[in-house]
């Protein structure tokens, strides 16, 4: 019987022999077989060693391939590993090492901390392994054999490992040179192919990420098929050090954050302004736009939470309390409180869609090795909101959803937008059908509104399909950010009905909704991404009024009284420096416009206007002024509808 292969475009290749994947690469052309990292078997990553026995569709793995990156990603970690056993023998144990976005990371037990120049030694002695062009070699052991075969190699944590793997199962080991490590794989055929990666930077990890375990030395890395790709996301990265938020927040005089606090931020003045302009839009969006705004308690009963579902499954992540001994919670999420509101008298279906919206305070007990700026916090504000309808009014309100983040993130200067539909997982609520018709809704509402989008097989919430969006900011990096979720559990769970056109009370289905997430997170995203040079109608100061002489004094504080009094957020700098030094100063302070006002400009009653680049506007009178900051601030403050 003849071997058929089909390859991507539909061509088969027949052969009258088993062959292995580098074989079949090169049956096609040497070019290809050079350039062979891996391949993909009836849709599954395999070696370039694995042996093709039966009909199958293939393809060929290369470094221009998303798969052939992560292979090189993966097999990079190993080399990590493998240069540190090299480097320092029985002073360091492995433990595991995955692949990472835009990168890779392994963990050691070693008995000294590694240092910077740790990491200059171990990234040479990967460049020699590479040199060498060791071919990397998949085996097959047994279970048992392999926790003895890596207790004799003194690997403790590796044998501890495979001890948690079945006893019945067979395991595959990859070998290179006299390094050898468990692992799925795929990797690639030799190190040789190795030839684009950095060390990035140490930091401490507990095993198992336990904080009762030893504290072990995760080395970071990055790998990449082109050495212009690599050099390119280094550039990012030193871009996004420089827009750091917490270092433009310090520069800004916008928040800051102290250990008496943590994870909570104590906002300043300007980072106030920054964040009332960013709420008080989403007011204007939820006004407009057929929303309620509601307001509920921070703190509930024990009793609720444990219908809800979260005391059993969130409340690690939960501070709690006690009062006339009885437990409560500080809300982590604000769905609860919405269903109390909704549950108050009898709904009927002429009501529906309802849709609640609200700037909840939540508060959640997240790690402290995981906080990071207004990133990640304990304490949050969410543009939270929550619709409740009927089954048949699902897509019509997801697709009016959908309409109106786009609307919002594009006056937020985002229009780079990815979608994500994530389906049923295996452990879920509700019948097959509720599934099918809440996954084909929001495949609809997607369709309708012309978008493509990835589907997450498996990872929606237990109790509905969820879309998640994703946006891009002005240096490629992604955030999600919004997202919809169909429950179809929380509303019953907590004694949510309406009567329906049958007369008859019905559950209604809950859409979970959030277009900016967490307001602190999303101002740190708008902080990076403008690097602290907002547009007009965000800045917390938007015009700066300075005099070059005390004769002028009186003249820009009239000035800055008349722009405050047409809205225009305006501080006056009456200090005496020269107007160079206050020019420079306030320039450093990113904000969008200065007016400098002399002798000339008070006896005509003018201003001499300079925009944030450092172009002088020339002279011109209030009236001309106002208008141009008008327009501009119009420019990016169309409040979105429907």
């Amino acid at each position: 019987m003849p071997l058929n292969l089909t390859l991507p475009d539909g061509s088969v290749r027949s052969f009258d022999h088993p062959l292995t994947v580098g074989e079949f690469a090169a049956s096609i052309g040497a070019g290809l077989a050079r350039a062979a990292l891996a391949g993909k078997v009836n849709g599954k990553l395999v070696d370039t060693s694995f042996t093709l026995e039966e009909d199958a569709q293939i393809a060929i793995v290369t470094p221009n391939d998303h798969d052939g990156v992560e292979v090189l990603r993966h097999s990079t970690a190993h080399l990590l590993a493998h240069a540190v056993k090299e480097l320092y023998g029985d002073a360091v144990q492995v433990t595991i090492g995955p692949v990472i976005d835009e990168g890779f990371y392994y963990d050691f037990s070693a008995r000294q901390p590694f240092t910077t120049e740790d990491l200059s030694k171990i990234e040479q002695r990967m460049s020699e392994i590479v040199k060498r062009d060791l071919p990397v070699q998949r085996e097959v052991m047994q279970r048992d054999e392999a926790v003895q075969f890596f207790r004799n190699l003194g690997e403790a944590y590796k044998a501890e490992i495979i001890e948690s793997i079945p006893s019945n199962e067979a395991l595959s080991l990859y070998r290179q040179g006299d390094f050898i490590d468990l692992c799925r794989g795929p990797h690639v055929p030799s190190t040789g192919k190795l030839k684009v990666f950095k060390l990035m930077r140490v930091a401490g990890a507990y095993w198992r990420g336990d904080s009762k375990n030893e504290m072990l030395q995760r080395v970071y890395g990055t790998a990449w098929a082109k050495k212009e790709d690599q050099e390119a996301y280094l550039t990012r990265l030193e871009e996004a050090e420089k827009r750091d938020h917490r270092r433009l927040a310090k520069q800004l005089d916008l928040f800051h954050l102290q250990d008496d606090a943590p994870g909570m931020i104590f906002w300043h003045p300007k980072g106030w302004a920054l964040w009332q302009e960013v709420e008080q839009y989403m007011r204007h969006v939820y006004r407009d736009n057929g929303y309620h705004e509601v307001r509920c308690p921070q703190i509930l009963d024990r009793s609720l939470w444990e219908k809800s579902g979260h005391w059993e499954n969130f409340h690690k992540n939960m501070f709690t309390t006690e009062s006339e001994a009885r437990d409560f919670a500080i809300k982590p999420m604000n769905c609860p409180g919405h269903v109390q509101i909704f549950n108050q008298g009898v709904r009927s279906y002429r009501e529906l869609p309802l849709r609640y919206g609200e700037f909840g305070a939540c508060h959640r007990n997240e790690p402290s090795g995981a906080l990071h700026g207004v990133m990640r916090v304990r304490g949050f504000t969410q543009d939270d909101g929550h619709i409740f309808c009927t089954e048949d009014q699902i897509q019509e309100e997801v697709s009016a959803f959908i309409h109106l983040l786009k609307r919002v993130y594009t006056d937020f200067g985002f229009t780079d937008i990815q979608y994500k539909l994530a389906t049923r997982p295996a452990q879920r609520v509700g019948s097959d059908e509720t599934w099918d018709k809440a996954e084909q809704a929001l495949d609809h509402a997607l369709n309708a509104a012309g978008v493509a989008f990835e589907v997450l097989v498996g990872e929606g919430a237990f109790y509905g399909p969820k879309i998640e969006f994703h946006l891009r900011d002005s240096i490629g990096r992604t955030w999600q950010c919004g997202t919809i979720q169909a429950d179809f559990s929380m509303p019953g769970r907590l004694d949510a009905e309406y009567v329906a056109e049958d007369n008859q009370r019905h559950v209604p289905v809950m859409l979970h909704r959030a277009i900016l997430g967490s307001l602190e997170r999303f101002i740190g995203i708008l902080i990076e991404n403008f690097a602290g040079a907002f547009p007009l109608w965000l800045s917390p100061v938007q015009l700066v009024v300075m005099n070059i002489s005390e004769g002028q004094m009186a003249y820009a504080e009239r000035v800055c009284a008349e722009l405050r009094k047409a809205g225009i957020r305006t501080e006056v700098d009456l200090r005496n420096e020269k107007i160079g030094y206050k020019i420079r100063e306030h320039s450093m302070q990113k904000i969008p416009f200065q007016v400098v006002v002399g002798d000339k400009e008070m006896a005509g009653n003018w201003v001499a206007v300079r925009d944030r680049s450092g172009q002088d506007l020339g002279q011109m009178t209030m009236e001309a002024l106002l208008e141009l900051l008008n327009h501009a601030i119009a420019q990016r403050s169309g409040v979105a509808s429907l």
